[in-house]
């Protein structure tokens, strides 16, 4: 995504929260048509200036054209099931992120060598069983300071099984890399995030 595209991105996802908890309507901005394109795509919502998580959802993989994921993962994002659901007063106490997610990959690797694979400020995380999944973006691992084995043992706690289930071959891990795009504060300037 170009910058123009990453800030529209935001503005989008910032109206759709503003629509779901105000019940006010927004104009739609005139969208490109990349954001037509399908693709995966997470929207976080963070308290201000406490930059402590508010709310996360998302689609990990691209089945919603991006403009439809966007709006979908930010009203849900309204309504986390970790969370109350978020209310009129907190709009103008909330940033919002937007993760716009490539395809994941599976680390083939042999388990015990799956932390060389993971390039942390990089790479977000899936871990998946027949039963279970976990998925952490990649800016969790860079804010909680973990190497590459806290984050694949903090992924498999995200999917409700053994820290270490990630040294298991019954166990499929994925990788993927993610364009994020941040509000510095509430309805503020919007930067592209480095990764």
């Amino acid at each position: 995504m170009d910058e123009a595209e990453g800030k529209l991105a935001v503005k989008l996802a910032r109206d759709s929260v503003e629509n779901e908890v105000s019940g006010i309507s927004h104009e739609t901005e005139r969208i490109p048509e990349s954001f037509q394109e399908c693709r995966g795509v997470f929207v976080t919502l963070k308290t201000y200036p406490q930059n402590e998580l508010r709310g996360c959802i998302g689609f990990p993989e691209p089945v919603y054209p991006l403009f439809e994921a966007l709006d979908a993962a930010a009203r849900y994002a309204c309504h986390d099931p970790r969370f109350p659901d978020l209310q009129t007063y907190e709009l103008d106490r909330i940033t919002i992120e937007i993760s716009v997610l490539t395809l994941p990959e599976r680390i083939d690797a042999d388990a015990e060598l799956r932390p060389q694979n993971v390039k942390i400020g990089k790479d977000g995380l899936i871990v998946e069983t027949k039963t279970h999944r976990g998925l952490l973006l990649p800016q969790v691992a860079t804010e909680w300071n973990w190497n590459a084995e806290e984050f694949l043992s903090q992924a498999c706690r995200k999917a409700g099984i053994a820290a270490s289930s990630w040294k298991r071959d019954d166990v499929a891990v994925y990788k993927f890399q993610a364009e994020i795009f941040s509000e510095m504060s509430p309805g503020g300037e919007i930067r592209r995030q480095a990764q």
